[in-house]
């Protein structure tokens, strides 16, 4: 909705609007994350979360491209933000906070039901403060809790307010969310396979180790050592007893905003595909706990003398390095990204999916546009070129142009546009118009199959 309104006074078409409005959302998420991590932890641990965040591929990645799932991810770190700054200031929060809340809320509810683990998150953390609390006085924690719930009902109505205007369809009947959720719950789709450890399995079969894996093979590796670590510390402080309640309610926030929506995957075990991306939102609360554990580390290196500070800071950019490195050699197409640990897109050729959306395709198309400009040549007989298009149609529709017809199932076709992935043939014995590669990958190919007998393109039915 976003994107369509700034289409109107934007130069770019909807399509590239769409992209610039997406990273601009994606700012603010980072933002969000820079100040949830200064909030609870100082300037260093922001300013280290703002860099892990910033330098993720993942995140970077879908910035851009996840009209869904990245807008998503910046409406929960608006949400968190909204929760730290009410435990902080627990049990009164002022009515700046109680708004911000609000706002947080309404976004995210309205950009997909998910949100809900938000919430179950906030009662965690509220309730580990009533426990603490009520060790000295039962009564007494009993009556801030309640006043805690009061000050910050209007939170609620402020997120539903602005929920309705995000998803109208939402507040149509008061049930409704709750209809959303049970509907969203289940797979309402045809099941089919993707490539998982170098096995097609259906989606709704992959097995308990698939996020955990994912998490471990496509975040970089000094974004997962230092959230992983700084998740284990959190939590220990959190139950050491030595904690403010207020700043222990706000890190359990954060620890179950990063944490919980896994192990609930894990548990419940819906349908999982296409790698991290319904998973980007627990990216920015993971990058604030690393965030945590850097500062605690520069703390600890400043401490001991400026030798080992040049230390720690060299080993943080040194870190921070290799994913900029891949962001900067897989553009546009990072959120293909695989960590070096791993064996990067290299690796995962063959062994699990990688541009799944199809992007390369419009890379692909301008290849085949620059070079029929190059020869001068155009469609026979007035009509449209035949593009036959093994892969996501809709962006190479974008692409090509009006000129141009795409297809899947005609006997016969001008032209053969790609994915390398596992659906389509590797095999087709035609000219190469352009091969559109990311570190030796082959992310697209486009055959001249002129004058040729039409070629099966699929493997098997893609997703």
């Amino acid at each position: 909705m976003a994107s369509a309104l700034a289409a109107k006074i934007s130069p770019f078409t909807l399509f590239e609007t769409r992209r610039l409005v997406n990273a601009l959302i994606g700012l603010i998420g980072l933002a969000a994350t820079w100040r949830i991590g200064r909030r609870l932890g100082g300037p260093l641990a922001g300013l280290s979360a703002l860099i892990l965040l910033a330098t993720c591929p993942i995140y970077d990645g879908h910035m851009y491209i996840n009209a869904k799932d990245a807008p998503f991810a910046t409406a929960m770190a608006i949400l968190l933000l909204g929760l730290v700054r009410a435990f902080e200031e627990f049990p009164q929060p002022s009515r700046r906070t109680v708004a911000f809340a609000g706002i947080g809320i309404g976004l995210a509810f309205g950009s997909r039901i998910l949100a809900a683990v938000a919430i179950f998150g906030a009662v965690v953390a509220l309730l580990t403060i009533v426990f603490e609390d009520s060790r000295h006085d039962p009564r007494a924690a009993g009556r801030k809790a309640l006043r805690f719930i009061w000050l910050m009902l209007p939170a609620l109505l402020i997120g539903y307010l602005i929920m309705g205007l995000l998803w109208p369809w939402s507040v149509t009947s008061p049930l409704n969310p709750l209809y959303a959720s049970d509907y969203f719950s289940g797979f309402f789709e045809k099941p089919w396979r993707e490539l998982f450890q170098g096995r097609l399995i259906y989606v709704p079969d992959m097995p308990a180790s698939y996020l955990p894996q994912m998490f471990a093979i496509k975040l970089p590796e000094l974004m997962l050592a230092l959230g992983l670590s700084g998740g284990a510390f959190t939590l220990a402080a959190c139950f050491s007893g030595r904690l403010p309640l207020a700043r222990n309610g706000a890190l359990v926030a954060v620890i179950m905003a990063a944490f919980f929506p896994i192990v609930l995957a894990i548990v419940a075990h819906p349908a999982l595909y296409n790698g991290l991306r319904h998973f980007v939102f627990v990216l920015p609360p993971f990058a604030v706990i690393g965030g945590f554990t850097a500062a605690a580390i520069f703390e600890w290196a400043r401490v001991h003398g400026r030798g080992y500070v040049a230390g720690a800071v060299a080993l943080f950019a040194a870190g921070v390095a290799l994913p900029v490195i891949d962001i900067v050699e897989l553009h546009p197409f990072q959120y293909t990204y695989y960590n070096w640990a791993s064996g990067g897109v290299k690796m995962a050729r063959d062994n699990y999916m990688l541009d799944y959306w199809g992007l390369a395709f419009k890379q692909a198309s301008e290849a085949l546009l620059a070079k029929l400009a190059e020869r001068h040549e155009t469609a026979p007989g007035g009509r449209r070129w035949v593009v036959e298009i093994c892969g996501p149609q809709r962006g190479a529709e974008v692409a090509l142009g009006p000129n141009f017809e795409t297809t899947w199932n005609r006997r016969t076709a001008d032209f053969a546009m790609m994915l390398g992935t596992y659906y389509c043939r590797d095999d087709i014995h035609a000219p190469v118009v352009a091969a559109i590669k990311r570190e030796g990958v082959l992310y697209a190919r486009i055959y001249d199959i002129r004058g040729l007998v039409r070629p099966r393109l699929l493997t098997e039915p893609p997703p």
